[in-house]
């Protein structure tokens, strides 16, 4: 578990460990969705049977069906005490139907049910509570005809569980260490250290396979003034509502990247539509920006590998393209995208603005205004 990435790669790293650990032959690890009222399997590991996948899409349970988990277990364990494992058998002794209620009344038809239905003799639960409330469950079974699990192993996973949640809550943590990394506070888009480890994959792409690459540079107009004559809580306001419409204009193209680069200047990143479906969502993007209450619309440029703008080796050249052509809209005052490279090739005003040296800056010496 210490040395997984995501919560979903720690979830698999415990369930094999923990079915190893109790001689099981199944394992497998769930989380109480509380806001959906359901059991989500997370992760399903060893023996599968019929429909069990070891990653499962939408395997959910609703969770009044395991009051165990809802009820007893938070209210035991909110009230001071410790939460603890339990056993189910499909079969009582000497073969008879198995009860349905033991150890104060948590015996589960459904668990039972599910075992049978499956194959399986037994199975341990154990509580996984996390921050003092009950986060999922752990679950182990064993094939039918193997021993039976004992007290023993009941109170075992109890502490497996307990190693389980401490993996689970630091994978957390670093997942949201990650994600913040990452993430633009203000708006919640990506920022440009996630754009830029993006892009430099994106193009490894488009070299390997020729996949087309384009980047929609946006420049918010009317932020600064904004800013001065009704403050910067309104300022953010603006950036954040625009956040919004950016959101909204990169998911007309599946797979990309919608970011804040800082201040008032924003990206769409897409790798694999084409340069005329990325233009067509820019064009939407300008229109939806002109519609916004606050600020004054926004400049766009897009350069594209789609496009004929010459060989593209680094991710600067990209954006010194979509930086130019972002330029000649704002000069402009353009409501409609400028893009590089449609007006001549490489001898695209566009293109020879970016290639000149020193007319203006790369992406990375940008200054941007708040």
């Amino acid at each position: 578990m210490a040395a997984a990435h995501t919560p979903r790669e720690s979830a698999h790293a415990a369930a094999q460990g923990v079915c190893q650990a109790l001689g099981g032959s199944f394992a497998a690890i769930s989380k109480w969705e509380r806001e959906l009222g359901k059991l989500r399997v997370l992760v399903n590991t060893g023996e599968l049977a019929d429909g069990e996948e070891e990653f499962p899409d939408d395997e959910s349970y609703p969770v009044h069906e395991f009051p165990e988990i809802a009820g007893f277990v938070h209210e035991q364990w909110a009230g001071g005490g410790e939460s603890s494992a339990w056993v189910e058998a499909a079969e009582g002794p000497a073969g008879a139907p198995a009860r349905e209620e033991r150890d104060g009344g948590r015996g589960n038809a459904q668990r039972v049910a599910a075992l049978r239905r499956r194959g399986r003799g037994c199975c341990v639960v154990a509580p996984i509570v996390l921050h003092g409330r009950a986060w999922g469950e752990l679950y182990v079974a064993r094939r039918t005809g193997e021993p039976v699990f004992g007290r023993a192993d009941a109170d075992f996973a109890g502490v497996l569980a307990a190693v389980t949640a401490a993996g689970i809550a630091q994978t957390e943590r670093l997942a949201e260490v990650r994600r913040l990394a990452f993430t633009d506070s203000l708006t919640g888009l990506a920022n440009r250290r996630a754009v830029d480890m993006r892009l430099d994959e994106a193009l490894e792409l488009h070299r390997s396979d020729e996949v087309v690459v384009s980047l929609v540079v946006c420049d918010l107009n009317g932020l600064k003034r904004v800013n001065d004559s009704r403050g910067h809580a309104v300022g953010d306001r603006l950036l954040e509502r625009f956040g919004s419409v950016l959101s909204l204009c990169g998911a007309m193209l599946p797979g990309t990247l919608a970011a804040r680069l800082g201040g008032d200047e924003f990206c769409l990143l897409a790798v694999g539509p084409p340069a005329d479906e990325v233009v067509k969502v820019a064009g939407e993007l300008c229109d939806r920006a002109g519609e916004l209450d606050l600020g004054e619309g926004v400049a766009v440029g897009v350069a594209s590998t789609g496009d004929p703008i010459g060989e593209v080796r680094s991710p600067r050249r990209l954006f010194r393209l979509a930086d130019a052509a972002q330029y000649k809209a704002k000069a402009a005052r353009s409501g409609e995208p400028v893009v590089a490279g449609r007006h001549g090739g490489r001898d695209d005003p566009v293109v020879r603005l970016a290639d000149a040296p020193d007319r203006r800056p790369g992406p990375e010496r940008r200054r941007f205004r708040r």
